[in-house]
């Protein structure tokens, strides 16, 4: 290959590293907006926005691509339940946030990765040797030293990440199977179209039954305005993702996700003045270095390492 060939190979890549950095610094931004707002609003109700928000902002993009309506009913299927999934995930994630500090949460939803390998290998029947299992272990044993004080402090509701860790992980397999012949913006419009709708129904029998944590409220300025940050960072991180991974492949800016870890425990001091005690630190360098072990050993045998983000759903 020329150099002149490769110097914009180059600087693609350097463009994709560079807006992930970008996509991953905001993604918590989310989560901190969606935190000072679940106090006040149900989990399911900033999830509804948040998806509504997306498919209003996708709706424009995908009809200028002319792929919205290019869809069958089979395909149909694995949206709605892509969607499903991504409502499944978000509202378990927030609802963890409304009692556990960002930085944990999101350690312990970091092991997604760790989850979609071993569920790689039972569903996909993908290959995965012993140390990649091993390395899966080792991922869980670290999760454990964040989930236990967790569980002490908040009870059963600090297991929640690892629900919306596991649905995620689920929504990826399922879009392993869309994405090859699918438009990846019609596809996150159809995941925020069936995800609303999926949540807008738990709002409207929540109501209906008077389930507290489910019945809709109408928040103040100010949740509007939290509400509104989350869905605005959302879009914005989702976007930056996107073109992250149009750039560069999946298995270079893998590993730069969990800089998100540290974004977001910066972020929870500055505006909650928390920060994990010594064993919580531990199980999140632990759970770092599996997945990262993990990430290098799918690259090594020429696989495409998958490390999503509850965080950019769009």
């Amino acid at each position: 290959m020329s150099t002149s060939a490769v110097m914009p190979l180059r600087n693609e890549v350097s463009l994709g590293l560079f807006l992930m950095v970008l996509s991953v610094l905001v993604s918590p931004v989310i989560d901190i907006f969606a935190k000072l707002a679940v106090t006040a609003v149900p989990a399911t109700e900033i999830t509804f926005v948040r998806l509504l928000f997306q498919m209003v902002v996708l709706a424009p993009i995908c009809l200028m691509r002319g792929t919205l309506l290019d869809v069958t009913w089979r395909k149909m299927g694995l949206h709605a339940a892509r969607g499903l999934l991504m409502a499944i995930t978000m509202i378990s994630f927030v609802t963890a946030l409304a009692v556990m500090e960002v930085a944990d949460a999101i350690a312990i939803f970091f092991v997604e990765p760790i989850i979609l390998t071993i569920l790689g290998s039972i569903v996909l029947k993908e290959t995965i040797g012993w140390r990649r299992y091993t390395a899966c272990a080792v991922g869980f044993f670290g999760s454990l030293l964040v989930i236990r004080p967790s569980l002490q402090e908040v009870g059963l509701i600090a297991l929640m990440p690892v629900v919306a860790a596991f649905s995620l992980a689920l929504f990826f397999l399922l879009t392993r199977l869309v994405a090859q012949k699918e438009d990846p913006w019609s596809m996150q419009f159809y995941a925020g179209f069936w995800g609303a709708l999926f949540a807008g129904l738990l709002l409207a029998v929540g109501n209906g039954l008077g389930i507290g944590m489910l019945t809709p409220v109408m928040p103040d300025l100010k949740n509007t305005l939290y509400i509104a940050g989350a869905a605005i960072a959302a879009t914005i991180a989702g976007v930056l993702g996107v073109y992250a991974y149009r750039s560069a492949p999946a298995s270079t800016l893998a590993p730069l996700q969990y800089l998100e870890i540290v974004s977001a425990t910066v972020l929870g001091w500055w505006v909650f003045d928390h920060l994990p005690d010594a064993i919580k630190w531990l199980g999140i360098a632990i759970i770092i270095g599996s997945g990262l072990y993990v990430i290098w050993r799918e690259r090594q045998v020429g696989k495409t390492a998958t490390i999503p983000t509850v965080n950019t759903p769009i």
